[in-house]
């Protein structure tokens, strides 16, 4: 589990930071909340659940910066809070029994069978989403005015990668939890972008250092008898001293 969220997350995270779309990653990962909860209080699926409440947070902070032409960062933030407080809040009110620590923070120790699976089928559906549209994500990060203008349904593509990070930041909830997700999409991505020559050897490049990461935190963890998924975000935080001067990438 350590080594697939490891490569997964890192390699999400080197598309959204080209996209510029990190922050929505962000929000994706707190909107999981209330659907997670609602699925659990009517007996549904609770990933599916939390993959649907993140994507509708997405979608309604995008429309509500359009419409109130305002800025998109602070809809975003505001949206952000207010999703996380609707799932806190929705949990007495519905009188469900959930482990709100174990979702903000994961529990890597804890993990199954299911949760591997899920993991792998969130791998799979980005592994999918850049076979079929990979030259369109590049296009997208470089130019985004320029590949709207050319005809590139850039809301669908923009909905595709939305979709594939929900799956991502829920099925990696039971390793690091959905708060401590946003630094394996972080740090090892900046890592993997600094002087890469193009968004593909930025990916392999941001799924090493995430794997390196990951390990380094999970065997501390066992050593020192501490939790893996905190310790994990610690270590994201250190890596960023290892990147001394500001990078560039060549997208191909």
């Amino acid at each position: 589990m350590a080594l697939v969220v490891g490569m997964l997350c890192p390699a999400t995270g080197a598309v959204l930071i080209t996209h510029r779309r990190l922050l929505q990653a962000n929000l994706i990962s707190h909107g999981v909340l209330p659907g997670l909860v609602l699925a659990l209080a009517i007996g549904a699926n609770p990933e599916l659940g939390g993959v649907l409440s993140g994507l509708i947070g997405a979608v309604l902070a995008e429309r509500l910066a359009l419409r109130k032409n305002i800025e998109n960062e602070a809809v975003i933030n505001t949206v952000l809070a207010g999703t996380l407080g609707l799932g806190i809040l929705l949990v007495p009110l519905l009188e469900i029994r959930i482990n709100l620590e174990s979702i903000l923070f994961g529990d890597l120790l804890a993990v199954g069978l299911g949760d591997l699976i899920r993991v792998i089928i969130a791998t799979i559906a980005l592994l999918s989403l850049l076979k079929t549209s990979y030259q369109k994500l590049v296009f997208l990060g470089l130019d985004p005015e320029g590949a709207a203008s050319n005809g590139l349904k850039v809301s669908s593509l923009r909905l595709a990668v939305g979709l594939v990070t929900a799956l991502v930041v829920v099925s990696s909830m039971s390793a690091v939890g959905v708060i401590l997700v946003i630094g394996l999409l972080s740090a090892p991505a900046l890592l993997g972008l600094h002087q890469a020559c193009s968004l593909r050897s930025a990916m392999i490049r941001s799924a090493g250092f995430g794997v390196l990461i990951s390990l380094i935190g999970f065997l501390l963890a066992i050593i020192f008898n501490l939790s893996p998924g905190p310790l994990i975000g610690v270590f994201c935080l250190v890596s960023l001293t290892f990147l001394r001067e500001e990078g560039s990438i060549k997208n191909k």
